[in-house]
């Protein structure tokens, strides 16, 4: 009879995540071109539960480049591109074996466009993979976490031109070439059904004055992110063996509301085509039947060309990643809502543990693939006083949450990895605030990037370095 696993496997990867538009500041040094996270401006008065702030028209993206006056925290970050040597090394101190990053596409090539790279930009991340490795991290690493050059969504319109298969795979193919002798776990695009509730920010559409059906749009912009990753996915396997690519979905898993039959397809359909979709395709290589019959139903022609088809089914990817914060509720009736008998966080995310554990089952069951908890954590306000943060709040959250993903290897779930988000307090995603802290270090800056930018420990730094250290096993 096969051993039951007692919990977290010996090499299972403990760690953290950013992304370079969130941490790295210095957002025109070095030769960096303008990202579409450079544009994010964040007003004086805005709703703090609101999530994501990238709507914009095409007369916006010129005002906001041209603007300096306004504020624009993803330009100066936490100064992470100055700071990374230290900041790495308090990771380090907490037992981190992996850390999770991305490379802005910007720093690689401004435009977007242009026939060679840019070398500062490629030495920067020489130099942060390799201070990432000598710190005993593995390095995990994005190639497109909302850092789409601004020009390419000025002259193209994103990811809705084919002309971006093209010009993604080239920075892919750059940095794989660069970088993988020493980074073995790539994931090609940040939470790729983002577009059904974010798609602006990654680049696909620009929802204001763009297209006349824009849902149609976003499906023929996700078909040629599908083909770039089938792309890349080949390229990768010819380059090195050991790479590693993975599929990263954000998690909005959803329930029925009630018993009722009708719910419970509801909610399935819901999920089909906002959670299992993207792997379906990127995993098993195939356009699911569902898939098919919703394009038909919404009347939807998505172009495909010759090979597109073929390029998806050979190049399957090798693992599944998925950020989870959060799950909800659907009914026939109503459609999405929020779960009633959960708590939520003081920014309105339900707060579901058990979900997690159902989550890993359900993906392991489909797809049988290696997973990956590339996000997880608890965006809320702290307070440093003498120095010290005591967030028991989060150290609550993470506990029952990782308590969970510990009992999902139990069932047999193939989890090798979890990345807390963020380590470090970041400029958040959903606003561009400072005031909404994942970190287990508290960094000392304001919305206006005022403050003295030094990094205090706060109470769940010590908590997660006892995790690591003993492996999970006092969960």
């Amino acid at each position: 009879m096969k051993q039951v696993p007692a919990g977290f496997p010996e090499n299972f990867l403990w760690g953290g995540a950013v992304a370079a538009n969130q941490c790295e500041g210095a957002w025109d040094v070095d030769g960096k071109g303008p990202s579409l996270a450079d544009i994010e401006e964040l007003p004086e008065k805005y709703v703090k539960t609101d999530v994501f702030n990238f709507r914009h028209t095409y007369a916006d993206l010129e005002r906001h480049i041209n603007d300096k006056t306004g504020n624009y925290p993803r330009r100066r970050g936490i100064d992470f591109y100055h700071t990374y040597k230290q900041d790495l090394k308090l990771m380090k101190e907490m037992g981190f074996n992996m850390f999770r990053t991305s490379i802005a596409w910007t720093r690689i090539y401004p435009t977007g466009e242009e026939s060679e790279p840019n070398e500062k930009g490629l030495a920067y991340y020489d130099d942060l993979i390799n201070e990432i490795v000598s710190n005993g991290m593995v390095p995990v690493i994005t190639m497109s976490h909302y850092e789409m050059p601004l020009h390419l969504v000025q002259k193209y319109g994103g990811w809705y031109d084919r002309k971006l298969i093209e010009l993604f795979v080239k920075f892919a193919k750059v940095i794989l070439d660069r970088y993988h002798d020493r980074v073995k776990h790539w994931i090609v695009i940040i939470q790729i059904n983002s577009f059904g509730w974010g798609a602006d920010f990654a680049g696909l559409v620009l929802t204001l004055d763009s297209h006349e059906n824009m849902l149609e749009a976003r499906y023929q912009c996700l078909h040629h992110q599908f083909v770039a990753n089938a792309l890349i996915k080949e390229y990768a396997k010819k380059l090195d063996t050991e790479v590693k690519i993975g599929v990263m979905n954000g998690c909005k898993f959803s329930y029925p509301k009630t018993c009722l039959p009708e719910d419970s397809l509801a909610a399935y359909q819901h999920n089909q085509m906002n959670q299992f979709f993207y792997g379906d395709v990127l995993l098993r290589g195939e356009y699911p039947g569902y898939a098919w019959r919703f394009f038909k139903d919404q009347g939807f022609n998505i172009r495909m060309e010759e090979g597109d088809l073929e390029n998806i089914r050979n190049n399957p990817s090798d693992f599944f990643s998925f950020s989870y914060y959060c799950t909800n509720i659907v009914s026939k009736e109503k459609g999405l809502e929020e779960n009633p008998l959960l708590e939520k966080t003081v920014y309105g995310w339900s707060i579901d543990p058990n979900g997690l554990r159902y989550l890993l089952n359900v993906y392991w069951d489909r797809w049988q693939k290696p997973l990956f908890i590339a996000e997880n954590g608890m965006g809320t306000f702290d307070e440093l006083k003498d120095g010290e943060v005591h967030d028991d709040y989060r150290i609550a959250y993470l506990e029952a949450h990782i308590a969970q993903i510990k009992q999902a290897i139990i069932d047999g779930v193939d989890c090798f990895g979890y990345a807390e988000w963020g380590p470090i307090d970041i400029i958040s995603c959903s606003q561009g605030e400072m005031d909404k802290r994942y970190g287990f270090i508290y960094v000392d800056l304001d919305n206006y990037g005022n403050g003295s930018a030094k990094r205090y420990k706060k109470d769940s730094f010590y908590w997660y370095k006892h995790i690591i250290e003993t492996n999970g096993s006092e969960l």
